[in-house]
């Protein structure tokens, strides 16, 4: 499977859900391949400090940029099972190339209307590419939503999220939580480090089942 994270606005933790994703993909002895199309290259950098720690389930990780980004990653994904694709937080040739050949789409937005309202852009872009991949599904994650029990901004978002035709809604709410940048620094996944945060194990379990189910 092809899975891109990607969308049109940027610091919305875009690469802890793909570098997450990857090392529980990993971990669970799926042959998975992390490509990081965006040129601040923050994938790749967690790629490069995971492959330095020891006892970690291995993540390869390669960089592919422009027009090409398309026939390469349908290449890689003749010899991966799976392929996790990080895009940049932008409307990209690189995000445009990907989703051409993507099986999923996943598009993290932070839970407030200044990010819902990017997704008009996305909910078009979108439109656009099934009629070039009419098997692409897009679905929305909300990232970095407040912790605090009465900040209820998710679950405000999600009916706004029903307004788009070609969006649909993951089902997944991640917290920002200092668990993730912890990790992040440490080339792993949040489930991967000594007296791992149960609450961030627990969302993160979450958006991997999203996506892979019960596989």
């Amino acid at each position: 499977m092809i899975v891109l994270v990607g969308g049109e606005k940027g610091g919305t933790g875009k690469t802890t859900l793909a570098t997450n994703l990857a090392a529980m993909r990993a971990g669970a002895g799926g042959d998975v391949l992390l490509v990081d199309t965006d040129r601040q290259g923050s994938a790749s950098f967690w790629g490069a400090v995971r492959d330095e720690e020891d006892g970690l389930a291995p993540v390869p990780c390669v960089q592919v940029f422009g027009k090409g980004v398309s026939r390469q990653v349908t290449d890689l994904a003749g010899r991966y099972s799976d392929v996790v694709v990080d895009a940049g937080g932008r409307d990209s040739v690189e995000l445009r190339s990907a989703m051409v050949v993507a099986d999923r789409l996943f598009v993290p937005v932070q839970a407030s209307q200044f990010d819902v309202w990017t997704l008009e852009q996305v909910d078009g872009l979108v439109e656009q590419v099934q009629a070039i991949n009419p098997s692409l599904r897009a679905s929305v994650v909300f990232n970095r939503a407040s912790t605090h029990p009465r900040v209820r901004e998710a679950e405000e978002a999600e009916a706004l999220v029903a307004e788009f035709e070609h969006l649909d809604l993951a089902g997944v709410v991640v917290r920002d939580r200092i668990a993730y940048r912890r990790a992040a620094s440490e080339g792993r996944g949040v489930a991967e480090v000594p007296e791992p945060d149960a609450k961030a194990v627990s969302e993160m379990e979450q958006w991997y089942g999203a996506v892979f189910g019960g596989a």
